[in-house]
């Protein structure tokens, strides 16, 4: 004899039989409400099954972000999703943790003794960088304006930096000096900067990473060369480091490299949480050696909260998880599960770009011995086919490689990128390989050149 319950049941199978649930049968309105919902179920799988064309983010060797955690930090994420970061009153413990992943990474970065560090958590490198420039330009007006000087600020950078600091120039009405690249070095030289720099420069840039190669930037001498500007001509240029990339690899894989604030002129560092971090995206931090490097005038305090916070970032809402999943993370590993991560991706690294110098049409740029991030690129007697048809062909196979050109200067020189990141073990890198060499196999034996779109040089975005 049937029950209630199971008579219930039978009638929602009836009425939504797999593949024609009520909603499922006609397209949806996706650019205005529509009149009627759907079930909460339909709405899920609609959302769901067009994700599918999304690619696969283990397969994703274009971006520097994390895509991989345990099922712990799943649990955590889901546990806090809905903890508001700024609301320090209500999430009092959440925002000891931020204090203490602040703490952790001044420590990492050889904060000096007794200096006591300030930061903050961000949304990602982005805002950090934001934040580092503000302050960087807000004491360079405090100098001007104490001297009754007029203010024509400038940055100095390498045309290798990432689009977030032509943004701050442009939004801050800086005047960004781009420290030219070429085809043979692709990064910015502490002689380069030197020649650009002038009593107007608020601050010089440099890269613990590159994101066009994974290659370091010279830190320390760009640091002694402005020492002997300021011996010279008396101008006392600051230094921050963006260390979005590096500044969780570089503390535990190259404890020998200077380049944090062991250097009395490393003004600030930002990285982000969610890159070698470990942790998903969008977690950033920026760290400044003392608390006079932040003006006070770019701290804001707010009480409708429930109590007196004060608040430097340029977000307000948003979201705790991140944070707390920083946290776990350094809980989890500590120095030397961090040490084995990021070791264990450079030796991926240094493999798969040691396995690829050895397939003939291909040229090295950077080998992974820095960043777990490599550049190679054709070489010039291959004309069938390009960078850019590599990397389409690799899609067939799911693989995202990203094909681009280089900044100005050396823009007729295109490659291929290959971020190593946790979870792309020597498994997947092998079998990587394999669909690589298929690739080039290929191309090799083309008859003649590739047709062309017009627009085939622009790679899929990341």
């Amino acid at each position: 004899m049937l029950h209630e319950e199971d008579i219930t049941q039978i009638e929602k199978l009836y009425l939504a039989p797999t593949f024609a649930r009520y909603g499922e049968e006609t397209a949806i309105v996706a650019h205005k409400l529509a009149d009627l919902g759907r079930t909460q179920e339909t709405a899920y799988q609609l959302i769901h099954d067009e994700l599918m064309l999304d690619g696969n983010a283990r397969q994703n060797l274009a971006t520097f972000v994390g895509t991989f955690m345990d099922p712990f930090a799943d649990r955590l994420f889901a546990e806090t999703y809905d903890k508001n970061m700024i609301d320090k009153d209500e999430y009092p413990q959440t925002a000891a943790m931020e204090s203490r992943c602040v703490s952790i990474i001044a420590n990492l970065w050889n904060s000096p003794e007794g200096n006591n560090a300030i930061g903050t958590s961000t949304i990602g490198s982005s805002e950090a960088v934001m934040l580092a420039g503000m302050s960087l330009k807000r004491l360079y007006q405090q100098r001007q304006r104490a001297a009754g000087k007029p203010e024509k600020p400038n940055l100095v950078m390498g045309q290798n930096v990432q689009v977030v600091w032509e943004k701050f120039c442009r939004y801050w009405d800086v005047e960004p000096r781009y420290v030219p690249v070429t085809r043979d070095q692709l990064f910015m030289t502490a002689e380069g900067a030197m020649e650009l720099v002038d009593e107007n420069t608020i601050g010089v840039v440099a890269i613990l990473g590159s994101t066009f190669d994974g290659r370091y930037e010279p830190v320390k001498e760009v640091c002694e060369a402005l020492d002997v500007v300021q011996q010279e001509k008396g101008w006392d240029i600051p230094v921050h480091v963006d260390a979005a990339s590096g500044g969780f690899v570089a503390p535990f894989i190259d404890p020998e490299l200077v380049w944090d604030f062991r250097l009395p002129r490393v003004h600030s560092i930002n990285a982000s949480g969610h890159k070698y971090g470990l942790v998903y995206p969008g977690v950033g931090w920026v760290v400044w050696r003392e608390h006079s490097r932040v003006p006070q005038d770019l701290i804001f305090h707010v009480n409708y909260l429930g109590g007196d916070m004060p608040t430097f970032t340029l977000n307000f809402s948003r979201p705790g998880s991140q944070v707390i999943l920083q946290y776990y993370r350094f809980l989890q590993l500590g120095f030397e599960g961090y040490r084995a991560v990021q070791q264990a991706c450079r030796d991926t690294a240094r493999h798969l770009s040691n396995e690829i110098a050895k397939l003939d049409p291909f040229r090295l740029l950077s080998d992974g011995s820095e960043l777990p991030v490599f550049l190679f690129t054709l070489k010039d007697d291959r004309t069938n086919y390009t960078v850019f048809d590599v990397s389409a062909k690799l899609r067939e196979r799911g693989w995202q490689v990203p094909a681009y050109t280089m900044p100005p200067n050396a823009e007729d020189l295109a490659g291929l990128r290959i971020v190593v990141r946790n979870g792309f073990g020597r498994d997947l890198a092998d079998l990587f390989l394999a669909d690589l060499r298929h690739a080039v196999d290929f191309f090799e034996n083309l008859d003649g050149p590739m047709p062309h779109d017009p627009d085939h040089r622009k790679s899929f975005a990341h």
